[in-house]
């Protein structure tokens, strides 16, 4: 499928301006050029409709090419072409299925699971099938609620450093926090402390070279992931690593929804405070973060690091801590496992469903999940940003607001700066920390990863913040919200059109 596309573009941009040239000679320039682009677009369409999407994104892109031909050719390049993604990740799904059998039979499911009651013990069943990674119960867990206490813990924890560290982030940014980090790890590196660095080339493709060659001159391996080729040559471009790892000596990682840089320490003027979680993990489950990284160093470098040096962690006995279960999707994935995973919980709900995200775009199952728990009569609340960051995604997802609130989900417009966090809470009991949105990108095309806490202090923690959280939103009314303008509602409508193209 990829070679019909790509040498028809081939053709096109070689012969296609002398083919003009000699036509517009002969004043049949506009007929031929409209027949070349009406073939070109012929072809395209054709690879789309034999590629299987949702109808909806089919008839999408159908729609956006007969639409707006050269703006939708551009955009496909970009952002549409899927082109078998298993084939392209292939090497990666089966690494990762054998990488989890290094910890799967370490962690039984013994009597700490059965004391979860059912619906746990189904939601741990699923993750960990879907997941291929198992359950701790001698794993340490701490929320981090803001940018202060995330980089001052990841600085410190940084510095204790003795054997190696392991980063993997969607952005990296050279600015004040980007930089003391580039100090901490050149001193660290100094010392003999092993250092990874996996950043992707898309989200950090404004990354400064003089930032990736000095911390390479101080012995940090820095590899880009998904390196940037021209758009229609590149199968990945699409396919980006959203994750926020770290993973220090094995033993302590973090995990969660801050990227690197100032704007998450709340500096941008733009953005004002910026409302985010993060997670810290000491113990067994640090084990899991570590083979997720290092499969992922593996798929950019074909360089293994899958042994004991850096696969083990010292087990404490099982404690009070609760479970806990770091689980990996992505697109090199069998299923779309961390969205099967968000839809069990929900649909297993037995009182309340609380969810932040600062992007809501979400398929038909979530939706009608949503819908379908607060028609029953559970709690089903949505935080969500008031001021946006990305003007697509933050009118796109208004347009789900009307049959949300009808359902009797309530919404909340967080106003005290942005909103980042990534949160789903059920029963006040089961609570999800990650890097995933509630949105079709994260569902379906972005690596991702995120933590899932069986009664764990952690999840009274975010319980807590949730509900102070709302103290600083503003509920969205329906009355209110149905007067907005008839402006707004188009704009509204034609950003939740092209969501599925995203």
């Amino acid at each position: 499928m990829k070679n019909i596309v790509g040498i028809s573009l081939f053709f096109l941009l070689l012969i296609g301006p002398w083919f003009f040239l000699i036509k517009e000679a002969e004043g049949g320039f506009v007929f031929y050029s409209s027949l070349i682009l009406t073939l070109f677009l012929t072809i395209i369409g054709f690879v789309i409709f034999l590629e299987n999407r949702n109808p909806i994104q089919t008839i999408t892109w159908l729609v956006v090419f007969g639409a707006f031909p050269f703006i939708g050719c551009i955009f496909y390049f970009l952002f549409g072409h899927n082109f078998r993604k298993e084939r392209i990740f292939r090497k990666k799904y089966f690494l990762g299925k054998q990488s989890f059998v290094k910890i799967s039979g370490e962690a039984e499911y013994n009597e700490r699971i059965k004391e979860m009651g059912e619906s746990s013990q189904q939601l741990i069943t699923l993750a960990n099938r879907l997941g291929n990674s198992p359950v701790s119960f001698t794993t340490e867990t701490r929320i981090l609620r803001n940018g202060q206490e995330t980089f001052f813990n990841i600085i410190e924890q940084l510095k204790r450093a003795r054997h190696h560290i392991h980063l993997e982030y969607y952005i990296v940014r050279d600015d004040g926090i980007g930089c003391a980090l580039k100090d901490v790890l050149m001193e660290k590196a100094s010392e003999g402390v092993e250092i990874r660095f996996l950043y992707d080339a898309v989200g950090s493709w404004k990354l400064a070279r003089s930032y990736i060659d000095d911390l390479k001159r101080a012995g940090v391996e820095m590899v880009a992931f998904g390196p940037l080729q021209l758009p229609f040559l590149n199968n990945t471009f699409n396919f980006r690593n959203h994750r926020k790892i770290i993973v220090i000596d094995g033993c302590v990682g973090f995990v969660g929804g801050l990227n690197i840089g100032d704007e998450y320490l709340g500096l941008d003027s733009k953005f004002g405070y910026w409302r985010d979680t993060h997670l810290i993990v000491k113990g067994e489950a640090v084990r899991t973060l570590q083979l997720i990284f290092l499969q992922d160093w593996y798929y950019s470098t074909n360089r293994s690091f899958l042994t004991d040096e850096y696969l083990m962690t010292d087990v404490s006995p099982p404690s009070d801590h609760g479970g806990v279960q770091l689980i990996a999707g992505g697109p090199d994935s069998e299923w779309t496992v961390i969205k099967s995973i968000f839809f069990k919980m929900i649909t297993a709900a037995e009182k309340s469903v609380w969810i932040a995200s600062p992007y809501f775009v979400p398929d038909d199952d979530i939706l009608q999940a949503l819908k379908v728990a607060a028609l029953s009569g559970l709690d089903v609340r949505l935080l969500v940003p008031k001021n946006p960051d990305k003007k697509i995604v933050y009118h796109a997802s208004r347009t789900y607001f009307p049959e949300m609130l009808a359902s009797g989900v309530r919404i909340f417009q967080y106003k005290e700066g942005f909103m980042h966090s990534k949160i789903i809470i059920v029963d006040d009991q089961l609570a999800s920390i990650g890097t995933t949105n509630m949105d079709m990108r994260s569902f379906h095309l972005n690596f991702e990863v995120n933590a899932f806490l069986y009664r764990t202090e952690s999840t009274q923690q975010l319980v807590n913040d949730f509900v102070n959280d709302l103290k600083v939103s503003q509920e969205v009314e329906m009355d209110e919200f149905s007067n907005r303008s008839f402006r707004l509602k188009v704009l509204e409508s034609t950003c939740r059109l092209l969501s599925p193209l995203l």
